[in-house]
């Protein structure tokens, strides 16, 4: 029975699944980043039918669990043609959940910024590109890194679910440490 007083003997058991912890919570943190981004923009864009799209987007994903997206993405997709390692599972189920939520934070900051900024950028005749790319997008992302940070941190909780679907990650690993080493604390005399 191993006890609490060798913590780094434990360690060599622990750090694979750290290692996927930090490797799946950066790999979605891209996918999730591009999916704000995208979806954030297309929600205000002036095409109805982009509009629409996002929505159905973000609505779906943000409607429904990380878990059941992660078992959608895992045991169902693999029916329509989409199949995915579990790593590829977890990537994709937790950016794309990520990025719903974060495209609320990109289409709030840009409609944060004063609707001077977009007259003045009229009466300089900029295009709306250039407008969003070098006038608004600059002023809306310092108010968007704040609620990008909670949303890592939730990515990084999120994380334990790829355990369901056999990965072993960072809290999975503990819990099979505490199992099969009997951890107890060490009484103190």
């Amino acid at each position: 029975m191993t006890d609490w007083g060798r913590p780094f003997d434990l360690l060599p058991l622990l750090l694979p699944g750290l290692w996927l912890t930090v490797a799946i919570t950066a790999l979605a943190a891209l996918v999730g980043l591009v999916a704000s981004l995208i979806a954030g923009l297309a929600r205000i864009s002036r095409r109805r039918i982009i509009r629409l799209l996002a929505s159905i987007y973000v609505e779906a994903f943000r409607g429904t669990s990380a878990l059941v997206q992660l078992f959608f993405w895992f045991y169902v997709a693999p029916l329509f043609g989409l199949s995915f390692g579990p790593l590829e599972t977890s990537v994709v189920a937790l950016g794309l959940n990520v990025g719903a939520y974060g495209s609320e934070v990109v289409r709030g900051a840009i409609l944060s910024v004063d609707r001077g900024q977009r007259e003045a950028a009229i009466a300089l005749n900029m295009t709306r590109t250039t407008t969003m790319r070098r006038i608004i997008l600059p002023q809306a992302i310092p108010a968007m890194l704040p609620p990008f940070g909670n949303l890592l941190i939730e990515l990084l909780k999120m994380t334990a679910l790829v355990s369901l679907i056999g990965m072993t990650e960072l809290a999975f690993a503990g819990r099979q440490i505490l199992q099969t080493e009997g951890l107890t604390r060490r009484e103190e005399t």
